[in-house]
């Protein structure tokens, strides 16, 4: 069992995404994660369960070359839905 607020491993990650990407899925959540920003329920249970339960509080490093750090998991997500670069990981 992976500890709460750590990110997903990568078969997780794949599972998560497959899940995501039938019936543009991932789209869709982007597209409500634009409107809403981290307020809306959907959302929140999909960051939580990228996160096994928690959402990230604080800053969030990344992996990014030029983008080494976010203020909050919510940014770090938008940024991903934007670039269209899903499996980035903290």
């Amino acid at each position: 069992a992976q500890q709460q607020g750590t990110p997903l491993s990568n078969q997780e990650y794949r599972q998560f995404f497959r899940y995501l990407r039938t019936a543009h899925r991932v789209t869709t959540s982007c597209h409500l994660r634009e409107l809403y920003g981290c307020h809306n329920s959907v959302i929140q249970r999909l960051d939580e369960y990228e996160n096994h339960g928690v959402i990230p509080e604080g800053p969030i490093c990344s992996e990014l070359p030029g983008a080494p750090s976010f203020p909050d998991f919510c940014t770090f997500a938008l940024y991903r839905c934007t670039r269209k670069r899903y499996f980035i990981k903290v």
